[in-house]
């Protein structure tokens, strides 16, 4: 599965990525909508998830869900927001709350995928 984390913080961002990878995702990164928009306009091959941060710099999170949609329609998009409790999400998509723990990331990803089966990463780190 292909994810792409947007986050403009590095320090989270490289944290999100290293969880992710961890858990045996394919995972592309961006520093801001920019970025994103460029990653998904030259990206072949299908994009699993859009794990996006809700204040970016050069254009909010919800921007660039709507903008991604665009360019693929059915592209499952998980905001991150230390807000959370006060965002309207709109339908088909969804939230996690900042802080996370890697417990309450990888369930998230895990919820908004769909897994039906876990791979061996992702069940050694239930077990904990």
């Amino acid at each position: 599965m292909h994810l792409l984390v947007v986050e403009d913080d590095d320090i989270v961002r490289m944290l999100t990525v290293e969880v992710l990878e961890e858990l045996e995702y394919t995972v592309m990164e961006a520093g801001n909508a920019t970025e994103a928009l460029a990653v998904l306009a030259r990206l072949e091959q299908p994009l699993d998830l859009l794990l996006t941060d809700v204040g970016l710099p050069d254009m909010t999170g919800q921007a660039l869900a709507q903008r991604a949609r665009e360019l693929r329609p059915s592209l499952p998009i998980l905001f991150a927001s230390g807000y959370a409790d006060s965002l309207n999400v709109p339908d088909g998509m969804h939230m996690i709350g900042k802080p996370f723990s890697i417990y309450q990331l990888r369930d998230k990803v895990i919820e908004v995928l769909g897994d039906a089966t876990e791979t061996p990463a992702q069940d050694s780190l239930r077990s904990k």
